[in-house]
């Protein structure tokens, strides 16, 4: 029996079934993993779903991390809860990316779907209450397990209970478009917690607007995840990235950078980031040739085709800008569309200027970790509707997302500040970035969840 258990659909490990029938172990990242490092495995359980054939394969051979526990829920109960329900529904809702003329629809297929996000909630309540001590603290994650906390208080009304909300909180308008049987459920989950933690306060805010909190016993609070500083270095420091940052330079020469890295997701807006830099190459000529911009666009549920067409969408306009602008010695836009994080290292430290846009973003922890690694200083263009703009605006260039022609003069003013200037700025930001890293944003949750009820 575990005194502390964490719960979330992505665990810490992962398995790869081999051809041989061997089973391959790798190990996850993010703050997460490291958040619960503070924690001694002894006391502690990770309840989190079988991802794949490898993960359901280990299950059933009974192997295992020490404090892990992976549930097999049925592969088809888990495609309509992942993809059908979290990121179908809730994952557009919370990030306001309905095409609304078109969408959402909610029909007797996605009752079907909710059904078995609830039967996959469900599964992790049940698997929470069999492995929790008496009175032991419950950290729920994510947009994933929205019904958890009402479905466990149900199961162990003894335990402390808390969720946190990676993305935003949908607006009440958004959220109204929900059927109202299921937003009375969704938020009935979500207040069955002690605690509902959300990165910023506009968050926490927009769900105290479209719920009845009070009477509820449910508090909210505000924790900004930020960047373990010394982990974040030392990864952007090792040969393989070394080698790479060589790489990037001998293509860039001694041109400015502009480097972005994502997720081919939606809500990061890479397309009209794109839109900004070809109207900084049109409205100020005196950059062509003399600036580069690095993208990275790690691909995003390809299993979904409207991501898919999005990736390729990116890929084309990076092509478009290239056949424009570009000359034989310079290509205007580096791209790449694959998970490489070590040329994102590399391209963190070759950092003129940032640029993080995103339509709406719980944080965007891109935009804290580029401070801090960036090796000249980096000017920040970024986003009033990411979460990390709470923290980070008054250091940064801020810009509304939807605004081209304004995020392309925030391009050129970031290119053309001076490096003092530059490097002050990217001091304070660095600082605001490295507050709260992974471990201590973790212990802050579970200190105020063990505190008087």
């Amino acid at each position: 029996m575990a005194t502390v258990l964490v719960a979330s659909n992505r665990g810490p490990v992962s398995y790869v079934l081999g051809e041989d029938g061997s089973l391959d172990t790798r190990r996850g990242g993010g703050g997460l993993v490291s958040g619960l490092s503070a924690v001694s495995s002894q006391d502690s359980v990770w309840v989190c779903a079988a991802l794949g054939e490898g993960d359901r394969e280990a299950v059933r051979r009974g192997v295992g991390e020490p404090g892990v526990r992976m549930l097999d829920i049925d592969p088809d109960v888990y495609a309509d809860a992942y993809n059908g329900i979290a990121n179908s529904v809730l994952w557009f809702l919370h990030h306001h990316l309905y095409d609304v003329p078109r969408e959402p629809v909610y029909d007797a297929e996605f009752r079907r779907r909710w059904e078995s996000y609830r039967a996959y909630n469900r599964a992790f309540a049940e698997a929470l209450a069999g492995a929790a001590d008496e009175g032991a603290a419950v950290l729920v994650q994510d947009y994933h397990l929205a019904l958890v906390p009402g479905q466990l208080r149900e199961l162990r009304p003894d335990l402390r209970i808390a969720h946190f909300t990676h993305t935003p909180w949908a607006s009440p308008e958004y959220l109204r478009m929900l059927p109202d049987d299921i937003r009375e459920e969704l938020l009935w989950g979500m207040l069955g917690a002690d605690e509902l933690g959300f990165h910023t306060t506009a968050w926490a805010e927009a769900f105290a607007a479209g719920a009845d909190v009070a009477g509820t016993g449910t508090r909210l609070a505000v924790h900004p995840l930020g960047v373990d500083a010394e982990e974040l270095r030392a990864l952007a420091y090792r040969p393989a990235v070394d080698e790479r940052l060589a790489e990037l330079r001998a293509e860039v020469g001694d041109r400015k950078t502009i480097v972005r890295v994502d997720r081919t997701e939606l809500s990061k807006n890479i397309l009209r980031g794109l839109l900004a830099y070809r109207e900084l190459l049109t409205a100020h000529p005196e950059w062509r040739g003399r600036v580069v911009h690095l993208a990275s666009a790690y691909p995003s549920r390809q299993d979904l085709e409207v991501y898919r067409s999005y990736t390729s969408a990116v890929a084309a306009l990076a092509e478009e800008i290239n056949a424009e602008f570009g000359t034989e010695d310079w290509t205007p836009v580096l791209v790449s569309v694959k998970d490489d994080f070590t040329r994102s290292l590399a391209a963190y430290r070759l950092a003129d200027v940032a640029l993080v846009n995103p339509v709406r973003d719980g944080m965007n922890l891109v935009a804290k970790e580029i401070p801090v690694v960036s090796e000249e200083g980096c000017a920040l263009v970024l986003s009033r509707e990411a979460g990390a703009y709470e923290e980070l605006g008054e250091d940064a260039l801020t810009v509304n997302p939807f605004d081209v022609s304004a995020t392309a003069e925030a391009l050129h003013t970031a290119l053309t500040m001076p490096p003092s200037e530059r490097a002050d700025r990217t001091k304070r930001l660095a600082t605001a970035s490295t507050a709260l890293p992974p471990q201590r944003w973790f212990l802050n949750q579970l200190e105020a969840l063990r505190g008087p009820a």
